[in-house]
């Protein structure tokens, strides 16, 4: 699970691009509890979202041309000009260059050599997330990819990320990614997307974990509010109890109750 959202290369942010934002929040409202606060008329309708007196993610409308529905990581860096580059260099393809949030930040938007869209910040003002780990916040991320060893490679090289790899049996491999090394600091997982989800017409993509105190209860409540369920609460061995649906719009997230020492 996460331990720090401070760790270079960690996790550090989280937000959601929506077509209606007032409809996307009522959805993550009724679900995990969370209130939306308007980062001001300049933000263009952004905004975070809060549990409590604490940030536990972003929304925000669509801006990128073409763009669907979906949760976006940003990745920790002291230098988005560096990262920038170390991308790029790396085979990823620069989707937005570095840019000031206000005195907030710098930001930059990339994806992957399989495809997968992610983000950096760089942090000033506003240093990350406030919340993780704790029933209705972040508490793992993973990455569907089309390659796995590309993306090690990838995320290895631009971000200093270890890895290791734990066979699941079918010669399935999910690989635990950590910024400086797999262990107590790992924060993610990469899972390569087999024949059957591809020629489903799935494609690399990140998306977020969120801690809930139920699965069931929570998966029956996001169906209510207008979510599709496509995976069902399954059991993973040591991690706990998990599972994935789409927002209303189509973001993928997935639902976990934790397996805690």
């Amino acid at each position: 699970m996460l331990t720090s959202t401070r760790l270079p290369g960690g996790l550090n942010w989280l937000d959601l691009g929506t077509p209606d934002v007032e409809a996307a929040v009522a959805f993550y409202r009724g679900l995990f509890g969370w209130e939306f606060a308007s980062a001001g008329p300049e933000a263009g309708g952004y905004g975070f979202l809060r549990k409590g007196d604490r940030t536990v993610a972003a929304v925000g409308p669509l801006t990128e041309e073409g763009a669907g529905s979906a949760w976006t990581v940003y990745f920790r860096t002291a230098d988005a000009d560096a990262t920038t580059r170390a991308v790029e260099k790396a085979g990823g393809v620069v989707r937005f260059p570095p840019a000031e949030v206000f005195t907030a930040g710098r930001t930059a938007g990339f994806t992957d050599p399989t495809g997968a869209e992610f983000a950096v910040w760089e942090p000033r003002d506003r240093d990350g997330l406030e919340l993780v780990d704790e029933p209705g916040s972040v508490s793992w991320i993973e990455l569907y990819t089309t390659d796995s060893a590309a993306a090690k490679d990838f995320y290895g090289s631009v971000l200093a990320w270890g890895s290791e790899d734990r066979p699941m049996g079918g010669g399935l491999v999910y690989s635990i990614v950590a910024p400086g090394g797999a262990g107590a600091t790992a924060h993610g997982g990469i899972l390569e997307l087999q024949q059957m989800h591809l020629d489903a017409g799935s494609t690399s993509e990140w998306h977020p974990y969120f801690e809930v105190e139920d699965c069931e209860a929570a998966l029956a409540r996001a169906r209510e509010l207008g979510a599709t369920v496509i995976i069902p609460a399954m059991d993973a061995e040591g991690v706990g109890r998990l599972g994935m649906v789409l927002d209303p719009f189509g973001a993928p997230f997935a639902v976990l109750r934790s397996v805690r020492a």
